[in-house]
């Protein structure tokens, strides 16, 4: 999930994944795959770089388990 800032200074999570695209003219909206629409403080430059941290995150870790796992670390509970 990235965090981006409502108008009036509430933020709040989003699926990344379900950002279908961002439009800046001039402000900020994000449309999301089923229709709803969110305008948000933060330019689009930064919702795409949250949304490339975001991914780049899931990666590492992603990469982290499959290093773990061939290193016979896997997970017990």
């Amino acid at each position: 999930m990235i965090v981006v800032t409502r108008l009036n200074r509430t933020r709040f999570a989003v699926n990344p994944d379900l950002v279908e695209r961002i439009h800046a003219s001039p402000d900020t909206t994000l449309v999301m795959v089923d229709g709803a629409t969110f305008i948000v403080l933060e330019t689009m430059d930064e919702v795409i770089g949250r949304i490339f941290s975001f991914r780049a995150e899931v990666l590492a870790a992603a990469a982290a388990g499959v290093r773990s796992a061939a290193r016979g670390e896997g997970v017990t509970g």
